[in-house]
């Protein structure tokens, strides 16, 4: 089985730095960059475009709210219309540096607050993927699990591949637990490898109140900014080789 292995990267500031992107990097076969707008500026995105392109990495836009000191994980309160031009702009801005540097941009993933309110509301995912569509028909949509965003997507011809979040937990209806209550994030490295375990042999998760419920996916995710991200990384690799599968980028896969 090939799976892709991707991580959020790129999601330092300035002199401020997120995770230890440059040792995550070779580990995964894809990453989602911060355009700047929930955490990134444009030379961490190009930096971390140039080492992707250097190691085989697909590189995809990591879009989200324009939160810095939350991180993007704050819920605000923005017009649809405005919030797809955000997408756009987003969008543009990682095309333009992968560009820049001879790479290509493969993909995009809603980031935080803005990805799990796309994933509950078809209301809002509707005008959100139909932004992405009018960007560029081609880019592969990354998301966890979600209805509403797969619906839309299909509405505007965009193909979506879903994410397992190795390092979050899920609700009985496939959608991310609340980072605020317990539970929601999990840093059990041995708790992670049984749920990525299981991913790869019969396509389930275990959600937050015990119900076995199907997740075929096509993707394992690991957030750079978790606790011990690098030593998770390293683990869920062994779990993925160790199967027998193959750690192969949404873009090649058959």
């Amino acid at each position: 089985m090939d799976i892709d292995l991707n991580a959020d990267l790129g999601e330092g500031f300035g002199p401020w730095p997120m995770g230890q992107d440059e040792a995550l990097m070779p580990l995964i076969s894809s990453a989602n960059i911060a355009c700047g707008y929930h955490a990134g500026d444009p030379l961490i995105m190009r930096e971390r475009v140039r080492q992707a392109l250097s190691l085989g990495v697909d590189v995809g836009a990591h879009v989200g709210f324009p939160d810095r000191q939350g991180f993007g994980r704050r819920v605000m309160q923005i017009e649809p219309n405005e919030l797809a031009a955000m997408v756009i702009y987003q969008l543009g801005a990682l095309d333009g540096i992968a560009r820049s540097v001879g790479h290509s941009m493969t993909h995009m993933s809603f980031h935080g607050a803005l990805g799990n309110m796309a994933a509950a509301d078809p209301v809002l995912a509707k005008p959100l993927l139909k932004a992405v569509a009018e960007f560029d028909k081609d880019l592969l949509v990354v998301s966890s699990s979600s209805r509403a965003i797969e619906e839309a997507a299909a509405e505007q011809g965009l193909r979506v591949a879903t994410t397992f979040l190795a390092d979050r937990a899920y609700d009985d209806d496939g959608l991310l637990v609340s980072r605020k209550l317990n539970g929601a994030v999990i840093h059990d490295g041995a708790a992670i490898a049984e749920r990525v375990k299981r991913i790869l042999d019969d396509g389930h998760v275990i959600t937050i109140t015990g119900k076995k419920l199907a997740m075929p996916s096509r993707s394992i995710l690991l957030h750079g900014d978790t606790e011990g991200a690098l030593n998770l990384a390293r683990t869920i690799r062994t779990v993925i080789e160790s199967g027998g599968n193959k750690i192969v980028p949404l873009s090649r896969q058959v």
